[in-house]
């Protein structure tokens, strides 16, 4: 597995209070934890379990903040030698201010190195690695921006993954903007795995899919079709906080409702969906069917609810899928 994108430290801080403009909140305690796509769903691999080679590549700040990174990466025997080191800006970062009792949470995010990553960073001649994942997009300047070919430079990237014989993977961000046509649609057909949130399908279909109780599982499946019909190979994997929904190319549908989790376990929402998509990808590596590589992905997503980081909470697969069972799924009347 080869992931590349956004590596980000999350410096979540507890706060009292969300303060008022001109005025002061304290800072009850700070931890710094893994952040991005392909930084959490490397971890979250690692830590389910994932017995092949775990890569990263990307740019990080030759800082502080780098070196962090690099060691948890060793740490958790992520191969870090795809992770560049430059002078030209800092290690991405993420200040996550949460509000203690509310659990409410803010982002103040600098982009730092990881808006310098280019396709020249990129060489698939020498990979045996079967599948790579690229995440996220529209948080990446140069590969969003367009190449030669006129499409976002992402596009040659993941062109060039398919044509070394790996299976390519993406995730974008959840931008309240006009630039998922533009940017995410125009790179659909260079990529066989679909990762997307509810409002990002939303974004990229114009398909209202619901929220809570008006959920609607029928208006998912077609937004699924729809991303196929826009050029996705091989499948879409929708998730929500009720459930995820997965629809293949051959015609396959299925819908994993979401653990019940009690209120009492739910410490934070940060990387939940790339919980979510590593359970995916480590049941595709294990050539699990699609419905039990949803219901391991549900199950690591809840695992990762427990702490207010992205991947501490995240254990072994067969220990994720054990709490997700005994608690119990969502029922569709929930």
């Amino acid at each position: 597995m080869l992931a590349a994108g956004n590596f980000i430290v999350d410096c979540v801080k507890l706060i009292d209070q969300w303060p008022a403009q001109d005025s002061l909140a304290v800072i009850l305690s700070e931890e710094h934890h893994n952040g991005g796509g392909p930084y959490n769903v490397l971890k979250n691999l690692a830590k389910l379990g994932a017995d092949y080679p775990l890569a990263a590549i990307g740019c990080l700040g030759d800082d502080a903040h780098g070196s962090h990174i690099r060691a948890d990466c060793e740490r958790h025997r992520i191969d870090a030698r795809g992770l560049l080191l430059t002078a030209e800006a800092a290690t991405s970062y993420t200040d996550v201010m949460t509000v203690n009792g509310s659990g409410r949470r803010t982002f103040f995010h600098q982009p730092g190195a990881n808006a310098l990553l280019e396709p020249a960073h990129f060489d698939f001649r020498e990979s045996r690695h079967r599948l790579f994942y690229l995440g996220y997009l529209l948080l990446l300047a140069r590969l969003d921006s367009p190449g030669p070919s006129g499409r976002p430079a992402a596009a040659e990237v993941l062109a060039r993954a398919r044509a070394a014989g790996l299976v390519t993977a993406l995730d974008c961000v959840s931008e309240n903007s006009d630039r998922f046509h533009r940017v995410v649609a125009a790179v659909l057909p260079e990529v066989d795995l679909l990762f997307a949130n509810d409002f990002e399908a939303e974004k990229l279909t114009g398909l209202a899919l619901g929220r809570g109780a008006l959920l609607d599982r029928t208006a998912f499946v077609a937004a699924a079709s729809r991303l196929l019909g826009m050029g996705v190979r091989s499948c879409v994997v929708i998730h929500a906080p009720e459930g995820v929904c997965a629809v293949t190319a051959a015609g396959e549908e299925h819908w994993q409702p979401a653990v019940r989790m009690p209120p009492d376990l739910l410490a934070g929402a940060a990387g939940a969906g790339d919980a979510l998509a590593a359970g995916v990808i480590y049941g595709w590596h294990e050539e699990w069917s699609l419905s039990r590589s949803l219901e391991l992905g549900v199950c690591a997503a809840a695992a990762s609810l427990r702490h207010t980081s992205c991947s501490e909470t995240v254990g072994p697969a067969a220990a994720c899928l054990e709490m997700g069972r005994s608690l119990g799924y969502v029922a569709s009347t929930d």
